[in-house]
């Protein structure tokens, strides 16, 4: 195992006077590390900031990621009309969650901000490691008008933010999946990207040896937790699913899980011959470098697909949301918060949540997605200068619709308890052996029905 390792990166912007930015009446953005020109509405914020908590420092526990190197390029503004600095631990992303989990259970207070990751709030809600922030969204005082919270995806305010109805994070890196397909190959063959599984799975087979090299579809296979992340992928639309998000009954095996199991399996047989071995990468690469018809897998990685350096079908792609299946138009949900510490004291907390407005603002959005943060905002996903330079977004606007939809059933895609990452890894596991037929789908299940059970202590 890798010995821990800590990158602490410390910006200490120095303050500058309150002149340079309380002259200010337009909300034109600045050099980043330098005092905005903002409109009185966030001066007057700003103001009562810096009277509480100019001189102060937090500390921020986060891991690399877009989002992250996006906030820290906005901390200098913010340091400049607060008066907070702001302290970074850098933490690898496999420790980041075990990190936590200890300050919290120490109490240290060592951090006053976190970044989360929306699948470990079911472990992290029961073990005081994130602080409720319903009342600070509540609080006119600490949360402006120009915040905005409503103009956050409901899908992403809804469904990655909370646990138990309770919000404990404001998302800043969402993301979905959608399925990408070869224009020029749709045109030759005068077929129309899928509108529903069915025909999700009948192109994938038609385009399957249609040319020399050709298959139908790229998608996650790889034993364990990949597997199950791809078979979460067309799941919840054909009508299976894994536990009962209610009475944590174990689904593995009910018959709706088992034929939606048997879909994805038939899916999979229509891709490339070494697709037992694929995770997101080797699936974006394999549609990539044309080998496949169709993919369908994470908005995240679209810029993969769209830049010429790492793509041969920059100019031959086109995108479309999930296709909906006999349960409805579902599709997936997942990505990171940025939480508070229940540790440290009410003062801290307070200035904590200014960090979190200025950060995730509506105000500051489009300079966040600019510098490389992950779009959640409804603003920004209509924004015409951004769909302009990010021609995907409306298709991803409306995978997050889908994505809604399932939250308003009252399903997540990753079900909220600490046991269910168990359980996916024991359903990857065994329908790889299913994709391999070393036991048939309804055997794979059954087997991990049983296994599951033990996990949920049923």
């Amino acid at each position: 195992m890798k010995n821990r390792c800590f990158v602490t990166v410390c910006i200490m912007s120095a303050l500058l006077p309150t002149a340079l930015y309380a002259a200010g009446t337009g909300d034109r953005k600045p050099e980043a590390g330098t005092a905005a020109e903002v409109s009185p509405e966030i001066r007057e914020w700003a103001q009562a900031v810096r009277d509480r908590f100019a001189g102060e420092t937090l500390t921020m526990a986060a891991t690399r990621h877009p989002s992250v190197d996006a906030m820290q390029e906005m901390v200098g503004e913010f340091t400049a009309v607060t008066g907070i600095d702001v302290q970074w631990d850098i933490i690898e992303e496999s420790y980041l969650r075990n990190k936590l989990l200890i300050e919290a259970q120490n109490d240290t207070a060592v951090y006053d901000v976190l970044l989360v990751d929306a699948f470990s709030l079911a472990e992290y809600v029961p073990a005081d490691v994130v602080l409720p922030l319903d009342r600070f969204v509540a609080d006119t005082t600490l949360t402006p008008e120009w915040y905005d919270f409503d103009d956050i995806l409901g899908a992403y305010r809804n469904g990655i933010g909370r646990y138990e109805d309770v919000l404990y994070g404001i998302p800043i890196a969402g993301e979905t999946r959608y399925v990408a397909y070869r224009t020029d190959l749709f045109e030759r063959y005068a077929k129309q990207p899928p509108e529903t599984m069915e025909e999700l799975l009948d192109l994938a087979e038609f385009f399957t040896g249609r040319e020399e090299g050709l298959y139908g579809i790229a998608m996650r296979a790889q034993r364990g937790i990949h597997f199950a992340s791809g078979f979460l992928t067309t799941m919840y639309q054909n009508g299976g699913q894994l536990v009962d998000q209610n009475t944590w009954e174990v689904l593995v095996d009910d018959p709706a899980t088992v034929e939606s199991l048997d879909y994805y399996v038939k899916l999979l047989d229509y891709g490339p011959p070494d697709i037992a071995n694929y995770t997101h990468e080797e699936a974006v690469s394999a549609f990539s470098l044309g080998k496949t018809a169709l993919w369908f897998d994470a908005t995240a990685l679209t810029p993969w697909i769209l830049d010429p350096e790492k793509s041969l079908v920059t100019e031959q792609v086109g995108f479309v949301p999930p296709p909906e299946g006999r349960a409805g138009a579902y599709g997936v949900l997942a990505g990171w918060n940025i939480g508070i510490s229940p540790d440290i004291d009410g003062d801290r907390q307070d200035a904590a949540w200014a960090f979190v407005v200025w950060m995730t603002s509506r105000r500051n959005a489009e300079e966040y997605v600019r510098l490389g943060g992950t779009p959640v905002r409804e603003s920004v996903f209509r924004n015409p200068e951004l769909v302009e330079e990010n021609w995907t977004f409306p298709v991803q606007l409306e995978s997050l619709n889908r994505a809604e939809n399932m939250v308003n059933d009252g399903i997540l895609w990753l079900a909220p308890h600490p046991e269910f990452i168990k359980i996916l890894e024991t359903v990857g596991n065994y329908g790889s052996q299913a994709l391999a037929r070393q036991i048939t789908v309804q055997e794979a299940l059954a087997r991990a029905q049983q296994d599951s059970e033990e996990i949920m202590g049923k």
